[in-house]
């Protein structure tokens, strides 16, 4: 996906940066947190939540104290 974006050659820069910026060894401990957080994120819109009718009913309202 990056390689389409990009090119080779800025997959190859980013990758550099990367590894500068974070260190070689904080590099995979990086890629697990951002997949956790994509997971937590679907499972998130997967939950069921206040519809858009309760929230409408609500916007006219003050928050109560």
């Amino acid at each position: 996906m990056l390689a389409e974006i990009f090119g080779i050659d800025g997959v190859i820069v980013l990758v550099v940066v990367l590894a500068v910026l974070f260190g070689s060894s904080q590099i995979p401990r990086l890629a697990r947190s951002l997949g956790s957080a994509k997971r937590e994120f679907k499972a998130g819109l997967d939950e069921p939540g206040p519809t858009h009718e309760l929230t409408a009913d609500r916007a006219g309202k003050p928050p109560a104290a």
